[in-house]
């Protein structure tokens, strides 16, 4: 590993200082330490620098400019003596070797981590992809960002203007969406809007959702796009906004009507999909939201009489939230016909509007689906329906769609 000799003016010790691509430990805000990669390094004045950490097998939301005292440049500077002994051939030392994790454990480990999939599990369509994105977006500067009476950790990178993308932290305005570099401006901003753009289709007490079009309200949709990415890694709309339907959940107080989350979907979609993008803002996240947003974009599925079905792939958090979504309705479902009635497949893509991959992926994840001699049967008792809805994750969400609270139809398509 390349290092860089030198003095610090922080107090560290002099020595090899790490530079891109060194792997060393790192010492986190709560005094435990992991391993991390450089993957940038930048000055912050005259003897003081700051590096660009992603921790290994964690997720690249954890990234983070960290300053030098949170290194541990004794471990470092061994590991490069161990290294160059072991060049001379006269290794002193070996590093110490991890106990490999078998298949399932590596899956749980990344579902709990959020990790994303490595270059060597994808295709090499997708691997290319994904290495030109993350050449572009691997680097995070804006660190923090204030958004209504929040500050927020920003967890991934998002493509702002460069006046605006470099800042450590970021102002925007929770009403339009308005990004701005310096409080003041904040301050002196004079917003009057106090709701979404667009119009009210849903409201049940203090809960409230918009339907905003992307082609009507280019400039909202086009802010709301860069500030969901900081909570988003890998999608990619932020300008051409135009094609798509964004729904807009709210919480209203006499204030006015709160942004929290929200989905995106195209108005027109060859493959059906019901949705394209979906996030619930960091500080009201474990309240039901999410789980709210896909049942809605089922429900306008049902009265548009379509089967419906997210945009491909999910993200690792997307795939967790529908799962758990798809397993409660097709459990209730299931508990409804009982184990005594023929089930296909095909009736309950009708009775539930999932579509019939989801629906399959799903059953085989509760272990539902039995095969012989090429034919695929469902198959359940009602104790085992019951002994699954027992478990936490598929019991009754917090929030549910009140149809009667529902002001919305599809449009019908002009001649």
């Amino acid at each position: 590993t390349a290092t860089t000799a030198a003095t610090s003016g922080d107090g560290v010790n002099s020595g090899p200082l790490p530079v891109i691509g060194s792997i060393l430990p790192v010492k986190w805000l709560d005094g435990t330490q992991h391993e991390g990669e450089v993957l940038q390094v930048r000055e912050k004045g005259p003897c003081s620098s700051e590096f660009y950490i992603h921790f290994t097998d964690y997720d690249r939301r954890l990234d983070e400019w960290v300053p030098i005292e949170r290194l541990d440049l004794e471990s470092f500077k061994k590991h490069l003596e161990d290294d160059k002994d072991k060049k001379n051939g006269t290794a002193r030392g070996k590093r110490k070797t991890t106990t490999r994790m078998t298949r399932n454990q590596k899956r749980k480990h990344d579902e709990i981590n959020h990790v994303q999939k490595g270059f060597d599990e994808m295709d090499a369509t997708t691997a290319a992809a994904e290495r030109e994105y993350e050449k572009h977006t691997k680097i995070k500067y804006i660190n923090t960002v204030t958004f209504g009476v929040y500050n927020l950790n920003v967890w991934y990178f998002s493509p702002y203007p460069e006046e605006y993308g470099k800042v450590p932290h970021l102002y925007v305005c929770e009403w339009c969406l308005k990004y701005m570099a310096h409080p003041s401006s904040l301050r002196t901003h004079e917003c009057t809007e106090r709701q979404p753009p667009g119009r009210e289709i849903y409201r049940k007490k203090s809960l409230s959702v918009y339907e905003v079009d992307g082609g009507k309200h280019k400039l909202y949709c086009q802010n709301l796009c860069l500030f969901a990415k900081f909570f988003l890694d890998h999608k990619t709309l932020f300008f051409d906004v135009a094609p798509f339907l964004f729904y807009i959940l709210t919480e209203v107080d006499e204030h006015g009507a709160h942004i929290v989350g929200y989905f995106s979907k195209e108005k027109e979609s060859a493959d059906n999909n019901n949705l394209a993008c979906i996030c619930v803002f960091p500080p009201f996240q474990r309240k039901g939201y999410g789980r709210f947003l896909i049942e809605f974009s089922y429900v306008l599925s049902r009265l548009e009489n379509k089967i419906g079905s997210p945009e491909k792939p999910l993200s690792d958090l997307g795939k967790i939230g529908y799962r758990s979504y798809w397993s409660w309705v097709l459990l209730h479902e299931l508990k409804a016909l009982g184990a005594e009635a023929t089930v296909a497949v095909a009736d309950l893509e009708e009775s539930t509007g999932i579509l019939q991959d989801d629906i399959v992926a799903t059953l085989q994840y509760l272990n539902l689906v039995k095969y012989w001699r090429g034919n695929r049967a469902i198959c359940f008792t009602d104790k085992l329906i019951d002994e699954l809805l027992a478990y936490k994750r598929f019991q009754d969400p917090k929030l549910r769609v009140d149809m009667r609270c529902v002001r919305w139809s599809p449009e019908i398509p002009t001649m």
